[in-house]
């Protein structure tokens, strides 16, 4: 039988419990655990909770009938640390809880969609100040974090000291490095490659010749409703939205929100806010967006989350490349933001390019247009035969 640490649960040579540290916070940090992930061993949520002696960890799946959970749904200054929030941690209400759901991306939304009143809680989301670092688990975007770095990530930006919360990153590392090292001595059988892997950039190969079918897309979102607004439903909703071809063509249009507008939307989105709520008809603007993207049009994006704001806009999944995903695969490692993407295949430090739209989006779409030139400037010096496919796109 292993001897195990029955504190932190690993065997005791890759015990961590000696790195962590004790962070005494003003932010409850409580952490719903799926019932698999406790049972992965190098789960990073128990981690978490060791390293703050202010959490909580609750072990299920749907919480709808737990009075503490309930409680803290009711309360204005609770937030759900989770993708598609408002992108500032630090606005909005005060936080004084933070919900961290853990799991994988699948069993977390299922958990979301298990428990609607907390689904209905104020979302905060993060921006990660460096790629992370969980090596030794795949993980669906390049953006996604391990459960012990979102939440450095968010009580850093909560409480002012990212320096501070950096310190229980140490314990992760040094899981993340025991664990290759036992891979790299590993004497078990290994798993048989694949004959041929299919080329990193070969769904771009079909545009090479009709670069112009690709209509490259960002969006903007509403998210972060005050406290009390009595927004129901989805978490976000579209609100801006700028498309250009290879041929020059462009489109903006500003959706008027159908909800309470969020806080910092229009500082996020870097557009006056005015504009936001003097903006069109939804439905409008999406018939314009649809004859301009026209019956043959593919859409180009960074990441998925504009593909998933127009699906819940009654777009369904169109064709679509992920170009961040492209990027990645050709860079044989995460990519970051879009002007780090670009910088890296580009291999230097090439100027910012002209936007092509109004506020964040639109210099988004002008790093975009410099990003697909040279994926396929890339998928040209592609020696593997054609394969006629559809685009790649979705999760």
């Amino acid at each position: 039988m292993r001897d195990v640490c029955y504190r932190c649960w690993r065997p005791r040579p890759v015990c961590y419990c000696a790195l962590l540290p004790c962070l005494p916070t003003r932010t409850r940090v409580v952490l719903l655990q799926h019932p698999r992930e406790r049972r992965v061993g190098i789960g990073t949520a128990r981690m978490a909770h060791l390293a703050l002696p202010n959490s909580e960890l609750h072990e299920g799946v749907v919480f709808e009938d737990d009075a503490r959970i309930m409680a803290l749904a009711a309360d204005p200054t609770t937030a759900v640390l989770f993708p598609g929030g408002d992108a500032d941690p630090a606005a909005g209400p005060p936080v004084r809880s933070l919900i961290v759901v853990d799991g994988t991306w699948g069993q977390a939304r299922k958990m979301l969609a298990l428990n609607p009143r907390l689904a209905s809680v104020r979302r905060i989301g993060i921006t990660p100040r460096a790629p992370g670092n969980y090596r030794i688990r795949k993980e669906p975007r390049p953006e996604c974090l391990a459960t012990v770095e979102a939440v450095a990530s968010a009580l850093g930006a909560l409480e002012g000291e990212p320096a501070r919360f950096d310190e229980m990153l140490r314990a992760f590392a040094f899981m993340v490095d025991r664990q290759l090292e036992h891979q790299a001595r590993s004497d078990g059988p290994r798993r048989r490659r694949r004959a041929q892997a299919a080329p990193p950039l070969g769904p771009l190969r079909p545009y090479r010749a009709a670069p112009e079918r690709i209509v490259l897309v960002d969006g903007g979102a509403n998210a972060g409703w005050p406290a009390g607004a009595g927004a129901a439903g989805p978490s976000s909703e579209l609100v801006h939205l700028v498309a250009c071809r290879a041929s020059g063509e462009r489109f903006e249009a500003f959706l008027r929100p159908r909800r309470p507008l969020g806080p910092s939307v229009a500082h996020q989105l870097e557009v006056p806010e005015r504009r936001l709520l003097d903006g069109e008809d939804a439905g409008e603007a999406l018939a314009r967006f649809r004859a301009f993207v026209g019956p043959d049009g593919v859409l180009g994006t960074w990441g998925t989350f504009t593909l998933g704001l127009l699906a819940q806009e009654g777009l369904g999944r169109p064709p679509s490349l992920d170009l961040r995903d492209l990027c990645a695969r050709h860079l044989r490692r995460r990519p970051g933001g879009i002007a780090n993407g670009a910088r890296a295949l580009l291999t230097g430090e090439p100027a910012e390019p002209p936007a092509r739209g109004s506020g964040r989006a639109g210099r988004t779409l002008g790093w975009l247009e410099v990003v697909l030139a040279r994926l396929l400037e890339l998928a040209g010096a592609d020696s593997a035969p054609d394969v006629h496919r559809r685009p790649a796109g979705g999760d």
